[in-house]
């Protein structure tokens, strides 16, 4: 049992330094990022912000938000109509659309005048041939997606909805945001610690859709549709379409909803957007004014110039929020006004800055934790791993007598790696992540149970205590490794197919198992060989 001990010692040394030092270095990154810290933290600031909290802790709000593909899909087949209309016009080829474009495609009508040889051309010139395909229904050309660009615009569509909404919740300043994306087109965010959710959530699920369309000659505004439909013997021609907008009284500052008939191809998108901040506008109101990149300056410019004193509308999200007259030409930037309070207004410009959702999101899930319930749960899931570390000491030092404060000594050096492992890579801790630790001591003590128990059987079979020990950690090992790894399998099955708390569970469950058997085996026994090693002969064990 002489072994050489100066090694082990070394390296169980500078695991629980190590294990310290990470718990405390990520205090103090926590704080640093952290817009409430106090600027000189304490030791105590430090240690309540080495892990970082789930929501169910911490408090805050959770929603799971689901995509609406198809408008993504309906904008690009608009689009790319209408650039198919621009090179038509280019080449001397009539495109005439049967109808809107839609989450399918476009449908395009071919009537005497048509040159259906040089439409065809066109179609085969202008559209990729490996996204769209085209299905000739007589006087009617169906162009649709095929499957590999349908699915590849879905994909795109969700990921940059997830980093949009990265960009406006990174803009509120909140600290440790979850924002991840689950199956094809639902995104999961969690917000601890907010204080105004219903904020939130309009930040983050307006879409954000800036358009600049041109009103009509007979474009109104109409008190209604129908009044807007009847300016046109009934029927809107396919090129323009029926927006809701509003009134605004400039003495009583009331508003009223009015329809305007628009271009329905846009002048100027939210895509040409540069950056937007707070302004005033002539009421000195609360505005957005918002700045255009180089190509959209030059698109806005080309659109004011050729349409000076007509009127051009202000579109957010479907809705007119103003129509100016367009006194001279335009380039770099424009303002919208809408009778914003200055919270709206300062919320309006993150929205345009973080850039617009490329769809219509919808809340599938929605829950508001407060933060006394996570206060509650923390102090609770706190004193239940206390009361169970303390019950668990003072059963296996009755037990086991002084061998048993060999296994406390193990379980706490378990828990600062367990907490230790856990801040160095940032995971977080939740309800269940309590519970798994609080099952972990019990794993843990189970271990030293069983290696004791072996230690037992060996000197009650003759053995001396020195070769007691060494075969009881040895043919214990085998015991202890199978039920650690058939545990951290089915932890692992939780991580990958489960989701929030539950991955929780399972990543604090594998550390503190890969802990346990650190501690159990390789801590306890030099333990023993510190204590019993040096002496020549052991005549007894206290076990």
């Amino acid at each position: 049992m002489n072994k050489p001990t100066g090694w082990r010692v070394g390296v169980t040394l500078a695991v629980l330094l190590g294990s310290v030092g990470a718990y405390w270095w990520r205090g103090h990154e926590a704080l640093k990022k952290s817009p409430t810290a106090p600027p000189n933290p304490t030791i105590s600031d430090v240690l309540r912000n080495g892990l970082k909290l789930g929501l169910d802790l911490r408090g805050g709000i959770h929603l799971v938000m689901q995509v609406k593909t198809a408008d993504a899909l309906r904008v690009e087949a608009q689009d790319t109509l209408e650039r198919l209309k621009d090179e038509g016009g280019k080449r001397g080829v009539s495109v005439m659309p049967a109808g809107p474009a839609d989450g399918t495609g476009f449908t395009l009508r071919i009537d005497e005048k048509t040159d259906a040889a040089k439409l065809k051309d066109l179609v085969t010139a202008v559209l990729p041939p490996n996204a769209w395909s085209i299905d000739q229904r007589g006087r009617e050309w169906k162009i649709s997606y095929k499957d590999s660009e349908r699915i590849t615009i879905e994909d795109q569509a969700t990921r940059q909805a997830v980093e949009t909404i990265r960009n406006r919740v990174d803009a509120l300043g909140v600290a440790e945001p979850v924002i991840q994306r689950q199956g094809t087109d639902r995104i999961v965010v969690e917000i601890p610690g907010v204080d105004d959710p219903s904020r939130v959530k309009e930040i983050i699920g307006t879409t954000g859709l800036l358009e600049l369309k041109l009103v009509d000659d007979r474009g109104g505004p109409y008190p209604t549709t129908d009044a807007a439909r009847a300016a046109y013997g009934g029927t809107v021609p396919e090129d323009l379409e029926v927006v809701e907008g509003f009134n605004e009284d400039a003495d009583a500052r009331t508003r009223t909803p009015v329809w305007y008939v628009l271009k329905r191809a846009a002048a100027v998108t939210g895509r040409d957007m540069k950056n937007a901040r707070v302004d005033r506008d002539k009421f000195n109101q609360p505005a957005v004014m918002f700045f255009l990149n180089a190509q959209g300056a030059l698109k806005f410019g080309k659109v004011t110039g050729e349409n000076i004193n007509k009127r051009l509308a202000i579109v957010l999200d479907k809705r007119v929020q103003s129509a100016p007259n367009i006194n001279s030409q335009i380039k770099e930037s424009g303002i919208i006004e809408g009778n914003f309070t200055a919270e709206k207004a300062d919320a309006l410009s993150l929205v345009l800055r973080s850039g617009a959702l490329p769809a219509e999101m919808i809340i599938l899930e929605e829950r508001t934790v407060g933060p006394s319930l996570g206060l509650d749960s923390i102090k609770k899931g706190v004193l239940a791993s206390i009361v169970g570390m303390i019950c668990v000491f003072i059963a296996v030092v009755l037990y086991y007598r002084l061998s048993g404060l060999n296994a406390v000594l193990a379980l706490t050096l378990n828990a600062l790696i367990l907490l230790g492992a856990m801040s160095y890579i940032n995971a977080t801790l939740t309800l269940p992540g309590i519970a798994g630790f609080i099952l972990t001591i019990g794993m843990a003590v189970d271990s030293n149970v069983l290696i004791f128990e072996r230690i037992r059987e060996e000197m009650d079979n003759g053995k001396a205590p020195k070769p007691a020990i060494d075969l009881g950690f040895k043919r214990a090992w085998g015991t202890i490794v199978d039920t650690h790894v058939t545990t951290i399998m089915a932890a692992l099955f939780l991580f990958q197919f489960g989701t929030g708390p539950v991955k929780g569970f399972a990543v604090t469950l594998v550390i503190g198992l890969l802990a346990s058997v650190f501690t159990a085996v390789f801590v306890s026994h030099l333990l023993f060989d510190l204590i019993y090693g040096p002496k020549e002969r052991v005549e007894s064990l206290s076990i």
